[in-house]
């Protein structure tokens, strides 16, 4: 499966990382997201949670749309119902969108729509098209979609609350999905996102997977820039030694 410029592109950088700007300084956003840029990040992770499908309630296509940044949008739609409302976040100014197996019966109906869907960044880039598994959700439900999948996100922790530590199994589930792409000969990417830190980094990108999603762990009020620059080194050594 060839896949969009992006995928190829993300296939090219894997491993590499995507910051979770939720857990940004939001009053200063736009500050925050230029210390990403200088820090040589390529991906801004946007957790977008409704307040239904998970507990907490965070942003939506408005703040999306006042990203003003070169780093490529990735949305992880941790919403119910998305069919309803995945072109409006992709009119918002999505690269990557990412929907839950979890949330609604017709996800494959959303994947499908999102295909015919642009990219209003630059309708050349494609848009990258992923669905999310909750820890507790079986793999199998990935059955009837690979077809119409650019991207697998395996949650290592529970949609909704901040601070949880990584769920040792999900190494096992990162594998699994790895070897069942290699099955099927398909192209997909896999991400991996949830309790992602500074002493698991390199793991992560040692896992397999092609992103790795991390928040907390750069924005911790202390210093994001060298927090990224840190994870973005510790990723960039795995990926270098892939290659030798």
């Amino acid at each position: 499966m060839p896949g969009t410029p992006t995928v190829q592109w993300l296939r090219d950088l894997s491993p590499t990382l995507s910051v979770g700007i939720v857990s940004a300084d939001l009053s200063a956003l736009s500050d925050e997201l230029r210390l990403l840029e200088r820090a040589g990040a390529h991906l801004a992770h946007v957790d977008v949670m409704d307040g239904c499908f998970c507990p907490m309630m965070t942003v939506g296509p408005p703040v999306i749309r006042a990203l003003k940044t070169p780093l490529f949008k990735d949305l992880h739609l941790m919403i119910q119902e998305p069919s309803e409302k995945v072109a409006e976040f992709v009119a918002s100014g999505a690269d990557i969108v990412t929907v839950h197996v979890e949330a609604g019966p017709h996800i494959h109906r959303t994947l499908q729509q999102m295909r015919s869907m642009t990219n209003v960044n630059d309708p050349e880039r494609g848009l990258v098209r992923g669905v999310a598994l909750n820890p507790g959700t079986p793999l199998d439900s990935l059955e009837p979609l690979w077809e119409e999948l650019d991207l697998v996100l395996v949650l290592a922790v529970n949609p909704g609350w901040k601070g949880q530590e990584f769920i040792p199994s999900t190494w096992r589930r990162v594998e699994t999905v790895k070897g069942r792409i290699k099955t099927l000969g398909l192209g997909t990417l896999v991400a991996l996102d949830g309790g992602v830190t500074r002493q698991n980094i390199s793991a992560a990108a040692a896992s397999g997977a092609d992103i790795i999603v991390s928040g907390g762990a750069v924005f911790d009020g202390k210093n994001a820039q060298q927090n990224a620059e840190f994870m973005l080194d510790a990723v960039r050594s795995v990926a270098k030694a892939k290659w030798q």
